[in-house]
């Protein structure tokens, strides 16, 4: 009896030892699948993002590429560098942007922490190209490809790099033509586009409106006799025998008599463009930006960008400094450039100069239109 006892006693201890062994071999196995799996998605996850940065700077290339090739357009303005250092001197505070704020580069939002990034983190990266959510519709000659610049810098804001002019010259061909010339994004961001002449363009507000009836306008404006001037001196630059503008601005070489025909001097009747907007989209849904003050206050500028588009306050005065020799503002690093630089040589092109009788005349012809686009918009933009 003692003997089968003690061989029970072994068995019991057997067991335990046995159930032990099975328990710890079960806990290792599960840490080791949760470790696996977890590097598994880690790996995955970092090869969406190489993906997607691929598909990105492919995207780039095309865009430079497009951008190189002269365009008839009147409407196209070029995109380069240029500055000196010893010509610059700090808008607001000199410093150079740091990769946090600016994101992972070539549009990607930081992954800081922020729920919709921890979010993405987890899901994985899908881009994908969108119908653009936001226009910049015009005015041309007033800042537009200035905005589109400084708006881009937010790792938010995904945008096509040269004009698309879908609306106003290859309607016809569809909204799936139209999306493959927007860039890829990914959940969270912004696909916005530039051509300033859908502004002018009779049925433009009508195609945008059964596209997307919230779409968010961005216009920018300032005084149009400078503007006229600004026009007519790129027109100028690219036609050596052209008219003086004098003679174009005015009928019968006579100051009396204003040309409305004349393209310059058309499109600075703000207020009638307007008015088909207005037809098809409310107030709320459209912005101005005062050319002036984006030059002499880019910051300012683009915070009422970005809170009018629902996005934090990332593009900041920092990320800007005055070029004293061009007299315009210029970017510290952009999407495309880790390095500071200015706009292009079209940007701060000197004017010709114009009789002084010839653009009080001017400033006397637009002053009631502007007085009606004051009135339209809610705004006194204070033009002389």
């Amino acid at each position: 009896m003692s003997i089968w006892c003690h061989n029970l006693n072994l068995s019991s201890r057997s067991l335990a030892i046995a159930l032990v062994v099975c328990v710890t071999l079960v806990y290792f196995s599960y840490s080791f699948n949760a470790c696996l799996f977890a590097s598994i998605t880690r790996t995955l996850q970092q090869s969406n993002l190489r993906n997607l940065l691929t598909l990105q700077q492919q995207q780039r290339n095309e865009t430079d590429k497009s951008n190189s090739t002269p365009s008839p357009s009147p409407t196209e303005t070029a995109a380069g560098s240029g500055i000196g250092a010893a010509s610059s001197v700090p808008l607001f505070s000199v410093s150079i942007l740091n990769a946090t704020s600016a994101g992972l580069g070539h549009g990607m939002p930081s992954i800081d922490g922020a729920p919709k990034y921890q979010m993405l983190r987890q899901q994985g990266l899908r881009p994908s190209r969108h119908l653009p959510d936001t226009l910049i519709i015009g005015v041309k000659k007033s800042g537009t490809r200035a905005l589109l610049e400084f708006i881009r810098l937010h790792p938010d804001v995904r945008a096509a790099g040269s004009e698309v002019h879908f609306f106003d010259r290859h309607y016809q061909r569809g909204l799936r033509w139209y999306r493959h010339h927007m860039p890829y994004t990914i959940e969270g961001q912004i696909t916005m586009e530039k051509t300033p002449s859908y502004f002018v363009t009779k049925e433009v507000p009508q195609r945008v409106y059964h596209m997307n009836t919230a779409t968010k306008l961005l216009i920018v404006v300032r005084d149009p006799v400078t503007r006229a001037i600004s026009d007519y001196t790129q027109a100028a630059s690219k036609k050596a025998d052209m008219k003086r503008f004098e003679q174009l601005a005015f009928v019968n070489g006579s100051y009396s008599v204003v040309d409305t025909n004349w393209g310059p001097v058309k499109i600075g009747v703000y207020a009638r463009y307007l008015e088909r907007w207005l037809l098809y989209f409310p107030l709320s849904q459209l912005l101005f930006i005062s050319g002036e003050r984006l030059i002499m206050d880019p910051a300012y500028e683009i915070g009422r960008v970005q809170d009018f588009l629902g996005l934090k306050r990332v593009v900041t005065e920092k990320h800007f400094y005055f070029n004293a020799t061009k007299g315009f503002p210029c970017l510290f690093k952009s999407e495309a450039r880790s390095t500071p630089h200015c706009l292009g040589k079209t940007k701060g092109r000197n004017h010709p100069h114009i009789d002084v009788n010839a653009i009080e005349r001017l400033r006397e012809f637009y002053r009631p239109f502007n007085n009606k686009f004051y009135q339209l918009t809610g705004i006194n933009f204070a033009w002389p």
